[in-house]
């Protein structure tokens, strides 16, 4: 089934080329979902440069530079967003970790999600609780990391 344009990530690749940026992606829970997303938005080739599903904790750890801990965390999303800026030398990094079920995880419950975004002027965590089965946790994550990424390249910066 095709997927639809996603108008979001589509404006999230404008607002990128205007500054001639980059995005880079790490993500967990959703398994390629976000860089699917991405890597299917028209033009993205001139900003999207990929992505690190790190779905194990190990590769959390050892690709993305996640400290000893738990990994569903708002440290561990912000070290994977600071570790795939670093890894594939981008300007923004966009990283979610989380729990979707359908047991928690690191005693965390299913739906607990940390996004976190790293550029030029820092790095942004943010924590939701969602509920639903872990089909509509990954789709609520996907859907929230892309809008609150939009959100966040479109302020005015300085």
């Amino acid at each position: 089934m095709a997927r639809e344009p996603d108008s979001s990530a589509a404006r999230i690749g404008e607002l990128l080329a205007d500054d001639a940026r980059t995005l880079a992606v790490a993500e967990s829970l959703t398994g390629g979902e976000l860089s699917a997303r991405f890597a299917s938005t028209p033009g993205s080739s001139d900003w999207y440069l990929g992505a690190v599903v790190a779905y194990a904790s190990d590769v959390k750890f050892d690709v993305l530079g996640v400290p000893p801990g738990p990994v569903v965390s708002e440290p561990a999303a912000a070290a994977m967003a600071e570790g795939i800026v670093a890894l594939l030398d981008a300007d923004v990094g966009l990283a979610v970790t989380g729990a979707a079920g359908p047991s928690p995880q690191d005693g965390c419950e299913p739906g607990t999600v940390w996004f976190a975004v790293h550029d030029a002027e820092g790095t942004h965590t943010r924590f939701e609780q969602f509920d639903g089965t872990p089909e509509k946790v990954v789709d609520r994550t996907v859907r929230l990391a892309i809008d609150w990424l939009c959100e966040r390249l479109a302020r005015p910066t300085g």
